[in-house]
């Protein structure tokens, strides 16, 4: 068994540095919306590696160079390093950024869609119709790799599972489409506080959601 510290959106006063030793998880994830600085403490608190995606009010990390773009001239064409092809200080350091990726981690088969639902301009927001075309590749990936996904994580919930009814935090539609081509055992979200009221844990086709919203401890 895994044990999974995941957090979004809030920090939470009661989660100590002491109380997260004691709670000694075997990886972290971050479901969006939660200073870089903090999820760099998290992580090294516990010395464990950081799986994230960006929410809706995190920066742009899209903002890259072209990967596929050759650096230098003659013999000495080579490809430029990935990590380092980020903004300075626009990723916490440490951690590993699976928006839209596949990612095996501690035997665990991770998969990342960060946003919400765009409700104004800015990063990180999608409309239906895009995140849609972001399941479909990532349905595919999964296909490509041939390997069954355990963990969904994202900012935003499914539509009509845990989501608001304001338009900011409406879920998506298509991600219902993403439970039932990828069967995971989890689907980790932010995004929708509960504000002092607790928000049930919701099972679909096997899929087990949960807000994680400040901080929740799994067992995978």
């Amino acid at each position: 068994m895994i044990r999974v510290l995941a957090i979004a959106d809030e920090i939470d006063r009661r989660l100590t540095v002491p109380r997260m030793r004691e709670i000694a998880p075997d990886l972290v994830v971050a479901c969006g919306d939660l200073p870089f600085e903090y999820l760099e403490l998290v992580s090294s608190a516990v010395n464990r590696p950081l799986l994230f995606v960006p929410g809706n009010h995190d920066p742009d990390l899209s903002r890259m160079r072209d990967p596929f773009t050759a650096v230098g001239v003659g013999p000495a064409i080579r490809l430029p390093d990935f990590e380092s092809m980020y903004d300075h200080g626009e990723r916490p350091r440490g951690g590993t950024n699976i928006d839209g990726k596949i990612h095996e981690e501690k035997g665990l088969v991770f998969a990342g869609l960060g946003g919400s639902i765009r409700y104004r301009q800015g990063p990180n927001m999608y409309t239906e119709e895009q995140m849609r075309r972001r399941v479909r590749r990532m349905v595919r990936r999964a296909r490509w790799r041939r390997r069954s996904v355990d963990v969904v994580i994202t900012h935003s919930p499914p539509r009509r599972l845990g989501d608001g009814v304001d338009d900011a935090h409406r879920g998506f539609e298509s991600f219902h489409t993403l439970i039932e081509r990828l069967h995971p055992r989890l689907l980790l979200h932010g995004h929708v506080h509960p504000h002092g009221v607790h928000r049930p844990d919701r099972v679909v086709d096997g899929t087990r959601i949960v807000n994680v919203i400040p901080y929740t401890v799994l067992e995978v």
